[in-house]
């Protein structure tokens, strides 16, 4: 029997480079997550370069002194390639190619691949897809010298290479198929939406960072299955899952994409209609990540993304996760949401009273009634019992009285007199 030989492909290794334009930048963790990144697009980071400038240079990003220590840095380090903290023009990533004779990727790059691993029903592919598409259509000149160097390895995952050497005419072409795809899957969401309001089923979507434990937490309470890895963006596409509340009252919990500084605006068009699944809910619940040292910029970039997305004047419940992993109690404060809770998504705790505090907050959105039904009419209690929270039930010699708090439009088919 011959010998199996296991083809492996080889790790990029990359030093990562950050400008620190100002000290509010906080580089240093932006970087430090940048190295998460490349980590989850399988990459390997073997140094951290910051250069301090009044602004990013133009035409090569960094300013010819640096790129010089770079250079000397990969030969010693035998980098295979580098990555830049922010999205590079065409211009730039050309010239730093040429000045370095490396690889030169950019945080969306990076972000646009492991988006492309991840992806794993047909929608998710065609978003990544898109916005891939887009990125490159604008960098095909820089990108023409570097294919030959590009070879395997991270930045090369989903269209290929193949696609890359396309013209941009075939490249635009693509876009505005794949354009029409996804409008016909934004379609059928809409018909999904418009069913679901008809049910009047209260809709609660999951919204935070990145790896704050958004998909922990919807297994925890629904046993959705839904993968729970502890890295960036683990799960890509929206899960929807029925939960039933204490009272009995079923609702929708929605998963959506986790969130990042600096989300290339390519993935926030391409997802869009997923991301927008927190627009037509009636309840939001922010997922942070307790645990993080930069709990509370993540916090504002979730409040940003969620503005861009016009996500506005939805009741917020913020819960505190990853308590278990938490030293000693913090001060914990969200002043956009309408409650806060500590939790741990993993071991349950606080989840008993994240859904009392669900219920009291659905229920500020219902009417409450006091009504006797004559037993003709015994047919009207199955939706009150199924989309309202039914606080009595008592059968009567001349009809079943009912207590409860139900859905505005709901009351208003019930014709109550």
């Amino acid at each position: 029997m011959g010998n199996i030989y296991e083809i492996k492909e080889e790790q990029d290794r990359v030093i990562l480079v950050g400008i620190c334009i100002n000290e509010q930048d906080d580089t240093k963790a932006s970087l430090k997550e940048l190295k998460e990144l490349v980590k989850t697009a399988g990459g390997l980071c073997l140094a951290t370069v910051i250069q301090n400038r009044e602004s990013i240079h133009p035409g090569t990003y960094l300013g010819k002194g640096k790129i010089e220590e770079l250079r000397e840095m990969a030969e010693q380090l035998k980098a295979t390639g580098i990555v830049c903290d922010d999205e590079l023009s065409p211009a730039q990533l050309a010239n730093l190619e040429d000045a370095l004779q490396l690889k030169v990727m950019d945080r969306t790059l990076i972000i646009l691949d492991i988006f492309a691993a991840h992806a794993s029903t047909s929608e998710g592919k065609i978003q990544v897809e898109l916005a891939q598409l887009r990125y490159r259509a604008t960098r095909l000149v820089g990108l023409r010298n570097s294919l030959s160097r590009l070879g395997g390895g991270i930045g090369t995952r989903g269209p290929g290479e193949k696609k890359l050497e396309m013209d941009r005419r075939l490249i635009h072409e693509r876009i505005s198929q794949l354009n029409k795809e996804l409008a016909n899957i934004k379609a059928h969401r809409e018909i999904t939406r418009q069913q679901r309001s008809r049910t009047h089923i209260p809709v609660i979507a999951i919204v935070g960072y990145t790896n704050a434990g958004k998909s922990t937490l919807l297994n925890t309470l629904t046993n959705a299955g839904v993968l729970e890895q502890d890295m960036l963006f683990a799960t890509l596409d929206p899960t929807t899952r029925n939960y039933t509340l204490p009272s009995g009252q079923t609702v929708l919990l929605t998963d959506t994409v986790g969130f990042i500084r600096k989300l290339p605006h390519h993935l926030v068009e391409a997802f869009r209609s997923t991301l927008e699944e927190a627009r037509y809910a009636d309840l939001i619940l922010h997922v942070v990540d307790a645990s993080n040292p930069q709990m509370d910029l993540q916090i504002h970039t979730v409040y940003e993304t969620l503005a861009h997305l016009k996500v506005e004047d939805k009741p917020i419940i913020t819960v505190f996760n990853k308590q278990d992993l938490l030293k000693s109690p913090e001060i914990l404060r969200d002043f956009k949401a309408e409650k806060t809770l500590p939790i741990s998504a993993k071991t349950g705790s606080g989840l008993e009273q994240l859904s009392e505090i669900i219920e009291e907050i659905l229920r500020n959105q219902k009417v409450y009634i006091d009504h006797l039904f004559p037993y003709n009419e015994a047919g009207k209690i199955q939706p009150i019992r199924k989309l309202g929270q039914l606080l009595k039930e008592e059968y009567l010699a001349d009809g079943i009285q009912i207590e409860a708090y139900i859905p505005v439009e709901l009351y208003g088919k019930l014709e109550l007199s």
